[in-house]
């Protein structure tokens, strides 16, 4: 891929630890973000240290604040000059009925998910601008578009805003930044984890492909819109759900 800089935001674990290490393996320097899970982030920088020729940068930021994020890229351009490539992951979801959410915990769902791709997508595009060049690649969800759960209504809602910025931002940096999005289907993270089996054999019968996505089927799309295979592939929605279907 070349020697090109990419951050994800929240990737420290899950999807965007896979991200990071894709990168790492095709030669990119990485920039891990992390909020919460410290540990998993030095781990994720001293695996990569270890195997891979490619510089890393560790650096902890809550997304939805924007002191923090011109914090951040503040850092990345002193360590490593510029930014290439941006992958918008970080992402908070808590779900309970609608009755029972509060207004803090439907905004915080907010601020991280779709504040903080917006934040992120406008410091990293004043750097891409003045290289004219830069890939902006950001996660939302099926439940964007046509898996609705009422007890996630906040999460659904933020990131149905991630695929209408989507749309804005790309004509706004165009025509040298790429704007994209991808949006995962039930993926084997963190998040199922308080799915009963009965949820997931149920959720299973609506795939097509019969099972959850693993973390390297999501990554390995990421990789191919950031590489030059996808440099005429902008404003684009991909699903990567396995064929999910509403009965």
């Amino acid at each position: 891929m070349g020697k090109y800089v990419a951050l994800v935001t929240g990737s420290s674990r899950g999807i965007g630890k896979s991200i990071i290490l894709e990168f790492a393996k095709a030669g990119v320097d990485v920039v891990i973000n992390y909020y919460h899970h410290k540990e998993a982030a030095l781990e994720l920088e001293k695996y990569i240290n270890d195997n891979y020729d490619v510089q890393t940068l560790t650096v902890k930021c809550d997304v939805s604040k924007e002191d923090e994020v011109e914090n951040m890229f503040n850092l990345i351009i002193d360590t490593f000059g510029g930014l290439d490539i941006l992958v918008n992951n970080a992402s908070v979801c808590k779900d309970t009925l609608l009755m029972d959410k509060s207004l803090k915990d439907f905004q915080r769902i907010l601020d991280v998910n779709l504040l903080g791709t917006f934040l992120c997508s406008k410091y990293a595009a004043k750097i891409m601008q003045e290289k004219k060049f830069g890939k902006i690649i950001n996660i939302s969800s099926t439940n964007a578009l046509d898996s609705y759960y009422p007890e996630s209504c906040d999460y659904d809602a933020s990131k149905a805003g991630v695929i209408s910025l989507t749309h804005n931002l790309a004509r706004e940096f165009a025509p040298f930044i790429t704007v994209n999005c991808v949006c995962p289907g039930w993926v084997k993270t963190d998040m199922i984890k308080d799915l009963t089996l009965e949820q997931i054999t149920e959720e299973k019968k609506k795939i097509l492909l019969n099972r959850f996505a693993e973390v390297e089927d999501i990554s390995k799309v990421v990789i191919f819109l950031a590489s030059s295979k996808a440099n005429y592939i902008n404003d684009t929605i991909i699903k990567v759900d396995g064929g999910r279907y509403n009965e």
